[in-house]
C-alpha cells in the first residue's frame, strides 16, 4: 500500500496537465500513487496523461459532474491512508511529499497538513501571504484564525488523513464554487492544521476559472449552515464573515441587491477593517474602478486582489 494517494481532478487542461504531472512524478519522496480522475474533458487531456509510461499512474475516465465529484471519487479510490490533491493546472516542487511525510511522522497525532504556495498570474509569481506569526519551520494553528488573508489549506498543498472524510464528509457535490472553503471549514471545526512554512507549491491564477464566473455566485457555498455554531465560535464567525464581505462585494458588483443585503446583514462589522467597511458603501460604479486597479497590482505582484 503507498504511503500517498495523489488525486488529480482533471477536465479540459490539456495545456497544464503535463506540467502537473510532471511536478508530480518528479518527487523526492516515491511511495504514492497517482490517481487522475477525467471529468470528462473533451480536448485533449487524456491524449496527453496517455503518453506518460509509468505504472504509479492510474486514469480514471467518468462523465463530467464537476471537480467536487471527481475529488470524491478519487477519496474512494485511494489505497492510502494520506490523501493528498493537486489541481490540473498547479505545480508541485520536488520536497512537497517528503516534508509532508515528515511533519506526519514527528506529529502522528495530526490529521491535517499544509504548507505555503505561491501564486502565478499572467504577469508575476508571488508568494502567498498569511496572517500567522512565523515561531518556527512549522506551526499547528486553528484554521479560522490563520486564514484571514491567504486560506492555509489550498487544495493543491494539504494532505489530509483518510479518516478526516470519514469523520466530516467529502467535497459537497451541490456546491458549484467554493466547494474546498465548505470542507475547510467543516475540516477546521474538528482538526487543528499543521502549517509549514516551506512553499512548497504554485497555484496558478485563472481569472477565468468557476470560482471567479459571476454566474455561479448563487451556488457558492452557504454560510446558512454555520449560523448556529458560529453564535458560540468567534473565530469561525470572524472568518465566515471576511468571506461574506467577498460575497456581498460580487453581488454588488452583479446587481444583485437583495443577495447583497442578505450577506450585509450578516455581517458584524466589528469583524472588519475599516477599508473594508468603507468598500461595502461604495457604489458599484466605483468598486469597479477600484478592482480594476487592485487586479493590475495582484497581476504584478504587488500584493493580492481585494476580494477573493
Amino acid at each position: 500500500m503507498p504511503f500517498f494517494s495523489v488525486v488529480i481532478p482533471l477536465y479540459n487542461k490539456e495545456n497544464y496537465i503535463e506540467n502537473t504531472l510532471n511536478s508530480v512524478l518528479s518527487q523526492s519522496f516515491t511511495d504514492y500513487e497517482i490517481l487522475i480522475i477525467d471529468d470528462g474533458s473533451t480536448d485533449s487531456s487524456a491524449k496527453k496523461v496517455h503518453e506518460f509510461n509509468d505504472t504509479k499512474i492510474q486514469y480514471f475516465l467518468k462523465k463530467n459532474e464537476g471537480a467536487s465529484t471527481a475529488r470524491n471519487y478519487g477519496i474512494e479510490k485511494a489505497q492510502a491512508d494520506h490523501i493528498s490533491f493537486i489541481d490540473a493546472d498547479d505545480y508541485w516542487y520536488p520536497g512537497f511529499l517528503q516534508e509532508m511525510f515528515e511533519n506526519i511522522k514527528k506529529h502522528p497525532e495530526q490529521k491535517v497538513f499544509s504548507a505555503a504556495i505561491e501564486i502565478a498570474t499572467a504577469n508575476k509569481v508571488f508568494p502567498a501571504q498569511y496572517s500567522i506569526s512565523k515561531t518556527n519551520d512549522s506551526e499547528i494553528v486553528n484554521y479560522f484564525s490563520a486564514s484571514s488573508k491567504e486560506t492555509v489549506i489550498c487544495t493543491s498543498c494539504a494532505v489530509f488523513n483518510k479518516n478526516v472524510f470519514e469523520q466530516i464528509g467529502n467535497f459537497d457535490v451541490e456546491i458549484k464554487s467554493g466547494q474546498d472553503t465548505d470542507l475547510w471549514i467543516r475540516i477546521g471545526l474538528v482538526y487543528p492544521v499543521l502549517f509549514s512554512w516551506k512553499i512548497l507549491a504554485r497555484y496558478v491564477y485563472d481569472e477565468n476559472s468557476l470560482s471567479k464566473n459571476k454566474n455561479y455566485l448563487n451556488t457558492k457555498v452557504d454560510f446558512n449552515k454555520f449560523k448556529e455554531l458560529e453564535k458560540t465560535n468567534p473565530l469561525l464567525k470572524k472568518f465566515l464573515d471576511l468571506n461574506r464581505f467577498s460575497l456581498a462585494i460580487k453581488h454588488k458588483l452583479s446587481g444583485n441587491k437583495k443577495a447583497f443585503d442578505n450577506f450585509y446583514e450578516d455581517i458584524d462589522l466589528k469583524n472588519l477593517g475599516i477599508k473594508k467597511r468603507t468598500l461595502l458603501l461604495l457604489p458599484a460604479t466605483v468598486l469597479k474602478q477600484l478592482i480594476q486597479f487592485k487586479t493590475v497590482l495582484a497581476e504584478s505582484g504587488f500584493g493580492s486582489s481585494v476580494f477573493k
